[in-house]
């Protein structure tokens, strides 16, 4: 096959993403980098404090959206899934900004005191819930176990990675075979490491709360916010007259299929943590709705089931709406907004109990880490092909149609 394919219909689309456009959008990405690692930089020596807390929102989030494109591509070489195909290599250049998050990391490696209580002496010697947990929940071994996952996780992104990129010239089912191998007990790894990250990362900022199901909460945002990134992208190549053949409506339903599916089994975890909390009643785990639904603090609790859930559910509910590229656009851009909104609504009430305090730091950590994430995801284009050409399962990919 050439560099070129005839679509089904009828047109010769290249695969290759246009040198000129790949250097225009990496200046942009690079240009947002600069300005907001400026910013980041001013904002930590006018208030480290408030940097590092920032930034924890910041990092967990597009962390999340890594671990979510990882967990998603191993699923579908394990289904055999042809469906997903031509959306698949823009879902792996996500997935390859996951090994970013250990250099995304090194800021708050030195901001450990103003984000997690259990680092000051005094604080854990008076509690005793946090003296059980000491042994754990120690500086030196908070920073040896993030970067053994990332060490674990890089393994995995860059032996999938390096094998989908390969078949797009041997053309060979080897690298498919290869690929499943390493994702049945990639499965394991995203999910239960994932959620020991989520403990560390998130949890233990309240280190006297105890939940056994925050892991998959935070792990169901994160699924949730890279298959609305993967739509955002997608629409946006679309718009350029890129791919345009080779992502139809029929792949855009499918995606709003994802997005219906993921906003669901997000509000059945979050749902499922609040019930079991509810229905025991233990101190130790009420702790954490309690902080939450008091001050400014309730009515953002209050509003959560409905930006999170309500809306964009039952607008995806119809067939019709799953179909139409305006409103699976918004509704993505929607989740990815309500997800920043759940990670600071964990993170910012035990630093400031009495209600939120947006911080123009909120902004300028996030765009930091989305945009250095954003130029290891663009850089993925300028030598390999936009759609995996030589899968397989390609052909019947551009010609999947939805039941």
């Amino acid at each position: 096959m050439s560099q070129h394919t005839i679509s089904e219909h009828g047109s010769t689309e290249s695969y290759q993403l246009e040198q000129s456009r790949w250097a225009a959008g990496r200046n942009s990405l690079f240009f947002i980098a600069l300005v907001s690692a400026v910013l980041c930089v001013f904002g930590y020596i006018q208030n480290p404090e408030r940097f590092f807390r920032s930034y924890t929102v910041a990092f967990t989030y597009t962390t999340g959206i890594g671990l979510g494109a990882w967990f998603f591509i191993m699923a579908q070489h394990l289904s055999g899934s042809a469906a997903s195909v031509t959306v698949r290599r823009i879902m792996e250049n996500i997935m390859v900004t996951l090994p970013v998050g250990a250099l995304l990391f090194l800021p708050l490696a030195f901001g450990l005191k103003d984000i997690y209580p259990w680092s000051h002496p005094d604080i854990a010697a008076a509690s005793p819930e946090i003296r059980a947990k000491g042994p754990f929940l120690s500086e030196t071994w908070f920073l040896i176990r993030t970067y053994g996952y990332f060490v674990l996780w890089s393994i995995w992104v860059f032996a999938i990675y390096h094998q989908s990129t390969k078949q797009d010239t041997t053309r060979s089912a080897k690298q498919m075979h290869v690929i499943s191998r390493f994702s049945a007990p990639g499965l394991f790894l995203v999910v239960v490491v994932g959620t020991l990250a989520a403990y560390d990362w998130l949890m233990s900022i309240q280190p006297t709360w105890y939940s056994t199901i925050f892991g998959l909460y935070y792990l169901s945002g994160g699924a949730l916010s890279f298959m609305a990134v993967t739509t955002l992208v997608a629409l946006a190549f679309r718009r350029a007259g890129i791919l345009k053949h080779a992502i139809t409506k029929e792949h855009y339903h499918d995606l709003g299929k994802w997005l219906f599916a993921l906003t669901a089994f997000y509000t059945y975890i979050a749902f499922a943590q609040y019930l079991l909390i509810w229905y025991a009643n233990i101190p130790e785990e009420t702790q954490f709705y309690r902080l939450r639904s008091q001050g400014g603090w309730f009515w953002l609790s209050l509003s959560m089931p409905v930006i999170r859930f309500i809306i964009p559910f039952f607008i995806l509910l119809c067939r019709g709406a799953k179909r139409d590229l305006t409103v699976i656009g918004l509704i993505a851009g929607w989740s990815l907004i309500v997800e920043a909104v759940d990670l600071f609504w964990v993170v910012m009430p035990v630093h400031y109990p009495n209600g939120p305090q947006i911080h123009w730091l909120d902004f300028a950590t996030l765009a930091f880490t989305l945009s250095v994430c954003g130029l290891m995801f663009w850089s993925r284009f300028r030598k390999h092909k936009m759609v995996p050409v030589g899968n397989l399962r390609f052909e019947q990919s551009l010609h999947f149609e939805n039941a």
